[in-house]
């Protein structure tokens, strides 16, 4: 029997790259997926698209996480497509924006990327968990960089994904109690879109080079952790941070 089937979850950012492999995994599993995206619709389309290839149930819903209305809007809408309760939150949301260095960030630019890491985490657990009956779980996705600071430019994202780890124990122990399990993922080198965008090819192969692994991460294999720990099978795991980076950094 899939292990979650009958589940409704709800995926942030959930439209490519490791939100899409999320997803896909999670209507694998059974679930009833809310498939979040802010602005590419196609991309979100084709990630509906190869969940129902997979024989899955889902919708797709727009906005921005950092904005309260936007996040009762996804809320909304998972309820109204699939009832009351929301059993897994998957918060993939997030980014670096740009490597900055100290003097080149301004106020704006720190606050901006803490509202787009932290900030939309927080106010997706706040409007979901008032509906989460007990038994569900909550996976966030830190960063490597949260553990070791993250490489040149990367102290806004680095800082930012820390706070998230720290919001997923503070969670745990406050949720706990209601059987909510708060985990988060701290993903290393993981071969995605904001590693074209952001990491230089000879920096990325000698990350790989310098792994145990001797490779960089794919998607899959990070939405296959997030997923293990939304199910009944990581049932007395809460307020982990855990590492999937191939053994580049132990913690």
């Amino acid at each position: 029997m899939s292990k979650l089937q009958g589940k409704v979850a709800i995926v942030s950012g959930g439209s490519r790259d490791i939100g899409r492999a999320v997803s896909v995994k999670l209507a694998k599993e059974g679930a009833k997926v809310v498939v979040n995206y802010f602005n590419n619709e196609d991309q979100a389309n084709e990630t509906l698209a190869e969940i129902k290839d997979v024989g899955g149930e889902a919708i797709i819903v727009k906005g921005d996480m950092t904005k309260p209305d936007d996040v009762a809007a996804l809320v909304a809408a998972a309820q109204s497509a699939y009832g009351d309760a929301i059993d897994v939150l998957i918060n993939v949301t997030g980014g670096m924006v740009e490597r900055r260095a100290l003097d080149e960030m301004d106020f704006d630019f720190m606050e901006y990327v803490m509202r787009l890491n932290v900030t939309s985490t927080f106010l997706t657990t706040k409007a979901v968990v008032p509906h989460m009956p007990e038994g569900s779980a909550i996976v966030n996705f830190a960063s490597q960089a949260g553990r070791d600071g993250g490489g040149p430019g990367a102290a806004a994202y680095a800082t930012s994904k820390a706070a998230v780890m720290t919001f997923t124990r503070s969670m745990a122990k406050e949720l706990g109690p209601r059987g909510i399990r708060v985990n988060s993922l701290c993903p290393g080198m993981i071969a995605t879109t904001f590693h074209d965008k952001f990491t230089k090819d000879a920096v990325r192969t000698n990350v790989a080079n310098a792994t145990p692994l001797r490779r960089q991460g794919a998607a899959h294999e990070t939405a296959d952790a997030a997923v293990y720990l939304a199910t009944d099978e990581a049932s007395f795991i809460t307020g982990a941070n855990v590492d999937i980076n191939g053994g580049s950094f132990f913690s």
